[in-house]
């Protein structure tokens, strides 16, 4: 077996040699470690076989019952057909850029959320129905064109985004928002309104307005995907042309820069339409009060902590200063009531003394001055037992000693000893 190269090797270098093996040109360089992952369709494809052990052939297999069943799927369109009164749709096909392309087929319900197999049955339809062979005037073709001008539309994908950009059927509904004072469910309210706009975004999926239990991050995702939104509405549906019949390119090229500042217009507009739409949900949204005040409750925890450490501290202070107080007040009182019952206590042992003191000299009196009976006392001898006896008393002053000594010679009178006991005690 010969090859044939229909290309030209180049000539080997000068310093060739036949005999020679092979030439070093340069070294190798050093090895390097590299990371390597598997990814792309082929490893997923690769992934999948090994998964299911399938061959090719039989992964092929799969693949494609699996990409027929889903064109069967999307086959199956659940579509309702409306009535429509023509004389309140558009009938002039000269007219056909001002009129509402969905009304004329009967999609007044799905209108964007349309899809291609509904326009295709709602167009076959009105077809049936408005056909000139069934008229009368069989010249009659104007609701026709108008229908075949419908459906060019809404079955081109470029000229449908034009058309959904400014959908006259969609003008009351877009219109119809709420406002700051508009009563109501503030959810049921709104989030139609969001749904509709969610249509001319470029990011899908369009986050939704949520309920009372979304989180504050989810909120936030919310208004700040609206404050950034990317619309993809160019207006160019209302773009004018040229002079009719005018083949001029500067005439073109003046109309065509008009027509781009028209829609620069337009989509200002509608910027700051939708920017003031969100700032009023914002305004009005009850969930944002309620973060507000976490957020400033969370702020002010240390603050509030602090102030109630302080709160705390001066109550306690306060409380201590009033136990204080009251325990100052109770032990003046006690100390005043303790100083009365002292005084009470006091004149009644000098009463009692007194009284000790006038009885042990009426006893002393009332048996001849405690000397012997039948002695006549003269007053010397009285002042003298009465001295006596007030040393004695002297020597027991306390009322205890005094009542003591009572007794002793109320006892010792009993049984006639008293001239002995008083002798001996005055001894």
């Amino acid at each position: 077996m010969s090859l044939t190269l229909d290309f030209l090797l180049p000539p080997p270098p000068a310093a060739y040699k036949v005999d020679q093996p092979f030439v070093t040109h340069a070294s190798i360089s050093a090895t390097t470690d590299r990371l390597l992952e598997p990814v792309g369709q082929h490893f997923l494809a690769h992934a999948r076989r090994k998964r299911h052990n399938r061959t090719f052939s039989e992964d092929e297999m799969h693949q494609a019952k699996e990409k027929a069943s889903q064109v069967v799927d999307e086959e199956k369109v659940d579509f309702e057909y409306e009535d429509v009164d023509i004389t309140t749709v558009n009938q002039d096909p000269t007219q056909w850029k001002n009129q509402d392309n969905y009304a004329v087929l009967g999609l007044t319900k799905l209108r964007y959320r349309a899809n291609g197999e509904q326009i295709k049955k709602a167009h076959r339809r009105m077809v049936l129905l408005h056909h000139p062979d069934k008229k009368a005037d069989k010249n009659d073709d104007a609701f026709f064109k108008c229908i075949a001008k419908a459906h060019d539309t809404l079955t081109n994908p470029v000229l449908r985004r034009q058309y959904d950009s400014v959908d006259f059927g969609m003008t009351l509904e877009d219109e119809d928002v709420p406002t700051a004072k508009t009563e109501g469910d503030f959810y049921k309210l709104w989030q139609p309104v969001f749904e509709r706009e969610s249509r001319f975004s470029n990011k899908q999926p369009v986050p939704l307005l949520g309920d009372e239990n979304s989180t504050k991050e989810e909120v936030e995702s919310f208004y700040d995907f609206w404050y950034n939104f990317d619309s993809w509405r160019s207006f160019e549906w209302l773009d004018k042309e040229g002079a009719e019949g005018s083949d001029n390119r500067d005439d073109k090229r003046y109309q065509e820069k008009k027509n781009r500042a028209q829609r620069a217009q337009l989509k200002k507009e509608d910027n700051t339409r939708l920017r003031t739409l969100v700032d009023v949900c914002l305004s009005i949204d009850p969930r944002i009060a309620i973060f507000k005040a976490e957020d400033k409750k969370r702020r002010n925890a240390k603050k509030d902590a602090k102030a109630a450490a302080e709160k705390a501290a001066a109550e306690e202070k306060a409380r201590k200063e009033e136990e204080e107080r009251i325990a100052k007040e109770e032990a003046e009182k006690a100390a005043k009531e303790a100083s009365a019952n002292a005084k009470k206590d006091k004149e009644a042992i000098k009463r009692i003394i007194k009284k000790e003191k006038k009885t042990l000299k009426n006893l002393i009196k009332d048996n001849n001055y405690a000397l012997a009976t039948g002695t006549t006392v003269s007053s010397d001898q009285m002042d003298v037992q009465l001295l006596k006896l007030d040393d004695l008393m002297n020597k027991n002053k306390t009322a205890e000693g005094l009542e003591a000594l009572r007794k002793e010679f109320e006892q010792a009178q009993k049984d006639g000893k008293l001239v002995e006991v008083f002798s001996e005690k005055t001894a």
